[in-house]
């Protein structure tokens, strides 16, 4: 089991640091696609690859931020509880998470699927659609195993 934790917080870094990179990748792309349009240049495309890199950025960062309880996380409530039943409603919400996410992976592979299938691309660069929706599901899986192992870690073998 420590095996699995410390490859999925692995893998959960590594895309984290994916999603860092693409965030300074569209900071850039937007500010040089500013100063562009001051001189009657604008890129082509830089509003549809910032909407497309927005999809990175954001599914890519779930995991870790899932990992780290980086997200809002309202403990008001569980905190008035005992110590066993905190650990059994954590248990239980994280299960729900897990159900929501495998759901959510499921859908963005079949919209990905019907992109696939139909050849769509963006409008004004001719971009494949699909791999987004298949990137953003592949984090969905991983957010699924970072919650399993929050569970592993909820049981009493705390594997940060």
């Amino acid at each position: 089991m420590r095996r699995l934790v410390l490859t999925v917080l692995k893998i959960s870094k590594f895309l984290y640091g994916v999603s860092g990179f693409t965030l300074v990748i569209m900071m850039l792309l937007t500010v040089l696609d500013v100063m562009l349009r001051i001189v009657g240049r604008p890129i082509t495309g830089a509003y549809e690859l910032v909407g497309y890199f927005s999809s990175i950025v954001v599914g890519f960062a779930l995991p870790f931020v899932t990992w780290t309880r980086g997200h809002v996380y309202m403990e008001f409530v569980t905190e008035k509880l005992p110590k066993q039943n905190q650990e059994i409603a954590g248990i239980f919400t994280r299960i729900i998470g897990i159900a929501l996410f495998a759901f959510a992976a499921y859908y963005l592979v079949d919209v990905g699927v019907v992109l696939y299938s139909t050849g769509e691309v963006s409008p004004t660069l001719q971009l494949p659609v699909y791999p987004f929706a298949w990137g953003v599901a592949i984090c969905c899986l991983m957010t699924c195993l970072v919650l399993f192992c929050d569970i592993l870690r909820i049981g009493g073998g705390e594997y940060d």
